[in-house]
């Protein structure tokens, strides 16, 4: 029986959590869980102007089309840096979210963004949820919906830390009694550790590598610590295609997961001074509490092999790596829906 007037609401809309991501976008919709999790790519014709694909069909496009379609991100940093078309792509993700179950009214979106946002910012992200369809649109900070999505007690006066590493952005949170005490939105993340994959491999082989491939060897032998078989002399081993710039020729190499260490660190460690920081900055009973929980790490960058172990070590803090860190932020923005307390 529908006892408020908010229950009333719900009964006519769908409750949809989006972590509007620089990389990928993931969609929760109340009651069916996780329905999209696609690349934030759009491929648009110049000539028309319309939008020919969103997502795994608009990323399968990039560097690979003519002329007059381009394929492009529209977030950059974790931030819209075209408002049009981030409006195209949340009107084709909620649209698909919804297939055979729309309700009489616009879905009630709560939408994860970078905790450094500015208000115009913020106000974009809430304008083009708004024009795709949404009735009402809420905003949540990606550490607090991280938190919220690992399960943390974010409402109680206990101090939690939460690092999220993502596409363009990695978020730094220490949270206490429902607010953020502290809190860092670095761009500096997942991009730019691919970014380095492609300057190592043009500085030290010549071999220019796309975007693709790049993120390809940083998922297939990316570390962060050394692993147990380099000791044995058997470091993981990938198999790298692209064109060589001093004879403009297809080129192959193998790449181990050594070298590729050695591309990725100096990114880490910008990640890592700036989680240092932080935790000078927090309070020592929130220390304490953190010392004794441990740092919580989400996204998509916290796969990388070791990375946990270099953070423990680094700050002598025990640190864990949540199930399924890359759907912590859409997660919590589906339980902001359907908690009241939350929300």
């Amino acid at each position: 029986m529908i006892t408020s007037f908010e229950q009333l609401k719900r009964y006519f809309s769908n409750d949809i959590g989006i972590d509007l991501g620089t990389a990928n976008t993931l969609v929760y919709v109340s009651g069916k869980g996780i329905v999209l999790n696609e690349p934030s790519v759009v491929a648009v014709n110049q000539k028309t102007g319309q939008v020919v694909a969103v997502g795994s069909d608009a990323k399968k496009m990039l560097g690979r089309t003519p002329g007059h379609i381009i394929a492009i991100r529209p977030l950059v940093d974790g931030v819209i840096s075209d408002f049009e078309v981030t409006e195209e792509m949340i009107t084709y993700l909620l649209n698909k979210a919804q297939k055979n179950n729309k309700k009489l009214l616009g879905p009630r979106v709560v939408v994860g963004v970078p905790s450094g946002v500015t208000n115009v910012e913020t106000r974009a992200v809430r304008d083009a949820t708004k024009n795709a369809g949404a009735s009402e649109v809420y905003i949540v900070e990606e550490p607090m919906a991280a938190a919220i999505g690992i399960r943390l007690p974010v409402l109680e006066p206990v101090g939690n830390m939460v690092i999220d590493i993502g596409g363009g952005t990695s978020e730094i949170g220490v949270i206490s009694l429902s607010g953020l005490v502290l809190n860092k939105s670095l761009r500096v993340a997942g991009d730019e550790l691919t970014e380095a994959v492609i300057n190592f491999a043009r500085s030290k082989y010549s071999l220019l590598l796309g975007e693709s491939t790049a993120e390809e060897v940083k998922i297939a032998v990316g570390s962060a610590y050394p692993l147990k078989r380099e000791k044995e002399d058997q470091p993981l081993q990938t198999v790298v295609r692209g064109r060589s710039l001093e004879t403009g020729l297809p080129k192959s190499l193998k790449f181990t997961s050594i070298e590729v260490r050695e591309a990725l660190m100096p990114v880490i460690h910008q990640i890592l001074f700036e989680l240092t920081l932080i935790i000078e900055e927090t309070p020592p009973e929130i220390v304490s509490d953190i010392l004794e929980k441990g740092l919580v790490m989400a996204g998509g960058g916290s796969l990388i092999r070791g990375l946990d172990k270099l953070i423990s070590e680094e700050t002598g803090m025990p640190v864990w790596v949540t199930e399924n860190p890359m759907e912590a932020v859409v997660r919590g923005c589906a339980r902001v829906l359907e908690d009241d307390k939350l929300l």
